[in-house]
């Protein structure tokens, strides 16, 4: 069986503690790998790593620092097939949408090409007589990154992209889910010239991530996965005084108005919610039609879509929908709430509970479902399922769909689909969610904007690449210089001010 090793110091690593984890193919059931899991004390040694070889890659000017970045581009370009392959076999993606979860982190390689700008400094000339004043950003030093298995690849590349450019050295734990695509990442990012020991991969569980949030010299860390882990590793991580940033769960909305295409709304709603089995954070899981006449003409544009959709492996045909959920237990639990549904009286309009796929009944998947009269008291409404299931919920009128998504613990993201361009400007302007899409279902930010959530979605002050991802891994150093010709005898007891 293929055992999966770290990358520390520019090498594939054999574990050393061992301690392993199985690694699933999700569509068969079949464990088709192992990886290790480190100890605190392989999470050190790979830290000690980074720490030697981070102030010589500060030292190196940021415009070659970004030569790397473009290299690596390129070569994640003529490996995305490669890369997409081995991100579909461990998590059950279907091929385009592993190639756009590479696609997606390539993008933010691209924009940190220009890190030479953002890592620019400020200047005032003659600050005071004799005197002038700047300011520098320079690295953090050692950082870190926790990753999930949803987007295995992406992830991983807003995280030490943006890191790397700015002249961090990087420790990435990845999910132990899927962990090959990270370990040949950093080996792409070896060939575009990055020198050993600047990204670090260490594979593990809470051994390892407690050692990250304890450890002395990681400076910040920064974490996407559930809303739970989000605020345990937001307090520990802040406790021990790093810098953090923590992006948790979401309970997205879409909200239909009664004037709002259908065609185009229902087409929205079926590649959200159902798009790689609903294992997307920016997933809408719930829609909000507005008065029970948009609610009919919606269920009724839905059902024949969701009815129709193509489930199976990565390796079936090219027009298969969605795979499988990650793991068994997974499965279970989305079972489990499609099960609170029902029995909480909501209709479920599509039952895929028994979806069983000929040739891989031991595989993880899920088959659609969608709920319609939920109501905001369910869990299946509460709950953030991860899966392929979609609630929907009645809204009288245009503010009680507002107020349902606004008094949701969850601000991740939320759309709104409508002809109107006063409705949709108001609730742009009114809706308290950190990601707003208007006739636009998963409004992702592209990468030279910021991505984040509100309220329990995210902890932290700033967001995930864009401009706020070099803020984020850097620090600001401000001088104040005053050379001798314009300085007067003696010394000076009150604090000085500018005439």
């Amino acid at each position: 069986m293929e055992e999966i090793s770290h990358f520390v110091d520019g090498q594939r690593v054999n574990g050393v503690a061992g301690r392993f984890a199985d690694v699933y193919n999700p569509a068969t059931g079949d464990v088709i790998a192992r990886v290790p899991l480190a100890s605190a004390e392989e999470l050190d040694g790979a830290v000690k790593g980074a720490k030697k070889a981070q102030p010589s890659w500060a030292a190196t000017n940021p415009q070659r620092r970004a030569r790397v970045m473009m290299t690596f581009v390129s070569l994640l370009n003529r490996d995305m097939d490669r890369l997409a392959e081995a991100l579909s076999k461990e998590h059950g993606k279907t091929l385009p949408d592993a190639r756009g979860d590479i696609q997606r982190g390539l993008e933010v390689a691209e924009f940190c090409i220009g890190a030479p700008h953002f890592l620019k400094g400020e200047f005032t000339d003659s600050a005071g007589p004799g005197i002038d004043m700047y300011s520098m950003r320079q690295p953090v030093g050692v950082v870190a990154g926790i990753t999930p298995f949803n987007f295995p690849a992406m992830i991983p590349m807003w995280k030490f992209c943006p890191a790397i450019a700015a002249g961090n050295a990087f420790i990435l734990k990845p999910s132990e889910r899927d962990p090959s695509v990270t370990v040949m990442l950093a080996e792409l990012l070896q060939e575009a010239g990055l020198p050993n020991g600047i990204l670090q991969v260490v594979h593990g569980d809470k051994v390892a991530v407690d050692a990250i949030l304890d450890h002395d010299d990681i400076g910040a860390v920064g974490f996407v996965g559930s809303t739970p882990i989000a605020e345990y590793i937001y307090a520990r991580a802040s406790t021990n005084g790093k810098r953090v940033q923590c992006f948790g769960g979401a309970k997205n909305h879409m909200i239909v108005m009664p004037d709002a295409d259908m065609e185009q709304a229902s087409d929205a709603l079926v590649g959200s919610g159902y798009g790689a089995a609903g294992e997307r954070c920016m997933a809408v899981s719930v829609a909000v039609p507005v008065g029970d006449a948009t609610a009919d003409a919606l269920r009724e544009k839905l059902v024949p879509k969701i009815e129709s959709l193509k489930v199976g492996p990565y390796t079936a045909d090219a027009d298969i929908d969605y795979g499988p959920l990650i793991t068994g237990e997974a499965k279970e639990r989305v079972l489990g709430l499609v099960q609170s549904g029902i029995d909480a009286g909501a209709e479920l309009v599509v039952d895929g509970r028994d979806f069983s796929l000929q040739g891989y009944e031991n595989g993880f998947f899920v088959g659609p479902h969608l709920f319609d009269r939920v109501t905001s008291d369910m869990d299946v409404y509460k709950t953030e399922i991860f899966g392929p299931v979609l609630s929907t919920v009645r809204a009288e009128s245009y503010d009680a769909a507002l107020e349902l998504a606004m008094d949701n613990e969850f601000g991740n993201g939320a759309a709104i689909f409508t002809r109107d361009g006063d409705t949709a400007r108001d609730f742009a302007s009114r809706i308290n969610i950190g990601m707003v899409g208007v006739n636009v279902p998963i409004p992702v930010p592209l990468a030279f904007h910021t991505f984040g959530g509100w309220k329990k979605s995210a902890f932290g002050d700033l967001n995930q690449h864009g401009p706020d991802s070099f803020r984020f891994y850097t620090r600001t150093k401000t001088v104040t210089s005053r050379w001798p010709s314009g300085i007067k005898e003696g010394a000076a007891f009150s604090i000085p001010v500018m005439e």
